[in-house]
């Protein structure tokens, strides 16, 4: 049986601003649910919400049909930021930081970085500071970091934005590698090439609200909804 995710009737507000809209979002394990939609449009909101670093002003999340509150949620959800952060310390201690704090082994550790490195391909890099590194190789680190932890819930925000082509190949490759029934995958993307490569499904959003979700090759080749047809033909108005 699959791992399960449900949002049901979000809604969020910042001040006068409704982000998210009575949105109810399913979502299981085994494959990758690509958020797509103008800046604005309440992905990256979406994303905190599931990661359990937001609150809702309104419904409710649900983990395996069980309902969930944000503190447990952070704990087996993890999200990678467009924007990402790295410790003034070694990659390697930047990646161990977390297992350390779940008390696993210094062998068990070092194993664990090794593969995580090397599926994101920065084989070698441990001794190297992680602020010295390259955007495109932070922003590797970042999801090694990620995998680490071994989320039940994965969540990313615009994981390739201004990468050059082969660190954002390298690191969808690297996601599509974690795909499994016992993980959720989310990611949120302005790049339709790879909503395409990546998805099994597409939820277009647009002020808040789901306009249209559909298996990938249903919603590029025949979109029901207008505003869908217009984004993908770049004459959406906002």
């Amino acid at each position: 049986m699959s791992t399960s995710l449900r949002l049901e009737g979000i809604e969020k507000n910042y001040r006068s601003v409704k982000a998210v809209d009575d949105v109810t979002f399913d979502a299981v394990g085994g494959k990758i649910i690509v958020f797509i939609g103008v800046n604005g449009a309440g992905k990256s909101t979406l994303l905190r919400i599931a990661a359990g670093l937001e609150k809702p002003n309104k419904g409710r999340v649900l983990f395996n049909d069980a309902p969930i509150v944000d503190r447990e949620l952070r704990q087996i959800a993890t999200l990678v930021f467009q924007r990402t952060a790295v410790f003034s310390m070694s990659v390697f201690d930047n990646l161990a930081f977390g297992l350390r704090i779940r008390k696993q082994t210094t062998s068990e550790i070092k194993a664990k970085i090794a593969e995580a490195l090397h599926d994101v391909g920065l084989k070698d890099f441990e001794k190297r500071r992680a602020k010295k590194t390259s955007g495109g190789e932070m922003q590797r680190i970042a999801l090694a970091r990620a995998f680490l932890l071994e989320p039940r819930i994965l969540l990313l925000d615009e994981p390739t934005a201004n990468l050059d082509p082969r660190s954002a190949t390298i690191i969808e490759k690297a996601i599509m590698k974690r795909k499994s029934n016992e993980t959720i995958i989310v990611l949120a993307t302005h790049n339709l090439t790879q909503a395409r490569r990546l998805g099994d499904e597409v939820v277009h959003l647009h002020g808040g609200r789901i306009v249209e979700r559909a298996s990938t090759e249903e919603f590029f080749e025949n979109p029901k909804s207008e505003i869908t047809r217009k984004f993908l033909n770049g004459e959406l108005e906002f």
